[in-house]
């Protein structure tokens, strides 16, 4: 066995030393020329195949079911099976590694997370790859600087100042602590006063006037550098019992990190934006926290994080950036009878990276809005721009018109969406099945909602050509060589070839059942609920989801980092090779989610 074989390449890299010195003892090299078949209907495979050189085509029936590559590994189903389903032949000349079927079963028997990575269903693969992650996510997070957690601007004050007057500051700084600076010696000793401090002071009965900060601060601090790891901050926290540290540079004193501040860092870093988006009282103040939401991301996808909770974190900080920039820009009374909704991803709660806004109002029947309604709307949308959504080239804003009317009103346009269905209305009708309120009464977001599900009856006609969008970007013929890095010019785009037609695909068959759910895994969940899916195809449609967005994710913040535009495109030539066999998986489930979606609706017939 060569010195050569990949154990960096899935599912070898989980193999322990003496796992590995098992393959090498045990693999051999096969040669098979252009066009032979490897392996045949009903065939009992003997090896596991491991390519070297070439391609090799799986066939069911005529039908090409995916093409492996360099690395790829092949037929570990048939192998524990007993007999291969499917035809395997070689595209072009194949050098491949040949691994005995004792040697696989053995691989298997003691190393759980080979085996599901090797045969197992998308699910299963995705929860071993998964369970890998999640034990280096805190390790991630522990290393990194203690600058990048919420250090605390300092706030001075003298020794000899009054309790009461410091209360003050506390209050007009919202804080919870200020540092004391006793200038009786050299060099000057700081000390901290807390609000748990102040409850000493009260309980002596002394008037807080007549009390001074200096006699109940605590000087004895514990300081760390602003480059110190954040792992070291926790265990400073941890070994003297405290809850904040000092963050000093040498004799400058930086900031303070409270350990509550430290451990939402290590959880998700979501309560430290919605603290600053809470201090905002202006639009501009806004701005710093919509940053802090992508570095979050990027944080929290980097330590490993699941894509599943970073898209309900985001879908939460957006909601709640939405919702106080409408509260800074719109009136009161305009706030309290209106509904600010989104829709699109944002309302489905899938977004990760800033996209096209989409969003609405829904002002109250009866109301009368402020005559300058318009250049209210016109600043909410230029600020979500600032904050970096750009517009949305089809104008589904609030700055629109259309996307900006009473209850009734929005109510009867989307019944003429149902009843008058085109291009257009339909597409309207989808995006708008995804609203979601994030400011306002939410009650009024519901009238047009309902009227909605009351008209979409068994309409088959009009649920076929809704549905009918699956195929709206094409049946990309060439996509299987972009997988493979054969004919990857311009990448391959996650939305169109997998995301968007699942995505939609759901949302046909929600709209059909009249389900109320806007995200697409609750409305996964509530179709399995009714029998409309199995619960198999509910599992591998929601991983499948979670993996494609996890790809678009990473392919988007490296285009961030390399400050380039985002573009939805990944290139499959960079891939690993796990990567690229789970996205084979996640694309074959929306491929048969597809033939499934066009036999329910006919859209053959169309």
């Amino acid at each position: 066995m060569p010195n050569a074989f990949n154990f960096s390449a899935s599912p070898f890299d989980c193999l322990t030393t003496d796992e590995q010195r098992l393959v090498r003892d045990s693999v051999d090299v096969a040669y098979y020329p252009e066009g032979s078949s490897i392996l045949d209907v009903g065939t009992a495979p003997t090896h596991l195949f491991v390519i070297i050189k070439g391609f090799v085509t799986q066939y069911e029936g005529d039908e090409v079911i995916t093409t492996y590559g360099p690395d790829d590994t092949f037929d570990g189903r048939g192998l524990v099976a007993g007999k291969t389903s499917n035809r395997f032949v070689a595209q072009e000349e194949v050098v491949c590694y040949q691994l005995a079927r004792q040697t696989v079963t053995d691989l298997i028997a003691s190393n759980a997370t080979f085996g599901a990575l090797l045969f197992s269903d998308l699910s299963n693969k995705l929860t071993a790859l998964s369970q890998r992650q999640s034990k280096h996510e805190l390790q991630s997070l522990t290393l990194s600087r203690v600058d990048e957690a919420f250090v605390r601007p300092p706030h001075f004050v003298e020794m000899d100042a009054d309790v009461l007057s410091v209360v003050k500051v506390l209050q007009a700084q919202r804080t919870k602590s200020v540092l004391v600076l006793d200038r009786s010696t050299t060099p000057v000793r700081v000390g901290v006063f807390t609000a748990s401090t102040l409850q000493r002071a009260i309980l002596t009965g002394i008037p807080l006037e007549q009390q001074t900060v200096g006699s109940l601060s605590n000087f004895d601090l514990i300081s760390i550098r602003p480059s110190d790891q954040v792992g070291d901050a926790l265990a400073l926290l941890l070994r003297h019992r405290v809850h904040r540290l000092v963050v000093a540079d040498g004799e400058h004193i930086v900031g303070v990190l409270e350990a509550l501040d430290l451990f939402s860092f290590l959880s998700n870093h979501s309560h430290l934006i919605t603290v600053q988006m809470e201090a905002a009282t202006h639009v501009d103040g806004l701005a710093q926290a919509a940053t802090q939401i992508t570095r979050m991301v990027t944080a929290l996808h980097r330590s490993g994080t699941r894509v599943s909770l970073i898209a309900r974190l985001v879908q939460d900080l957006n909601a709640r950036l939405f919702e106080r920039a409408w509260q800074l820009i719109a009136p009161p009374d305009l706030v309290a009878n209106s509904c600010l909704f989104v829709m699109g991803s944002e309302g489905r709660g899938e977004q990760l990276l800033k996209t096209d806004q989409d969003n609405g109002l829904i002002l109250r029947d009866g109301y009368t809005p402020p005559d300058n309604l318009q250049e209210i709307c016109e600043a909410f949308s230029q600020a979500l721009s600032t904050f970096g959504y750009p517009e949305c080239p089809g104008h589904i804003m609030v700055n629109n018109p259309m996307w900006r009317q009473t209850s009734y009103a929005f109510g009867q346009m989307v019944q003429q969406w149902l009843l008058m269905p085109d291009a257009n209305s339909l597409m309207n009708l989808a995006i708008f099945l995804d609203a979601h309120a994030v400011c306002g009464d939410p009650h009024l977001l519901q009238h047009p909602q309902q009227a909605l599900m009351r008209l979409a009856t068994d309409n088959d006609a009009m649920l076929a050509r809704f549905a009918a969008s699956i195929d709206a970007f094409g049946n990309s013929q060439g996509w299987w060589n972009r997988l493979l890095g054969l004919n990857d010019q311009q990448g391959l785009h996650l939305k169109k070839e997998g995301i968007f037609p699942l995505v939609h695909g759901v949302r046909s068959l929600a709209l059909a059942e009249h389900l109320q759910e806007t995200s697409t895994t609750a409305r996964i969940d509530a179709l399995v609920a009714r029998h409309v899916i199995t619960p198999a195809l509910g599992m591998d449609l929601t991983e499948s989801l979670h993996f494609l967005m996890a790809l678009k994710l990473k392919a988007g913040l490296i285009e961030l980092e390399t400050q380039h535009p985002v573009s939805g495109l990944v290139n499959v030539a960079k891939l690993s090779t796990l990567e690229r066999d789970l996205l084979k998986d996640a694309l074959g489930v929306v491929k048969h989610f597809k033939t499934l979606l066009r036999s329910r609706f006919k859209l053959d017939t169309l």
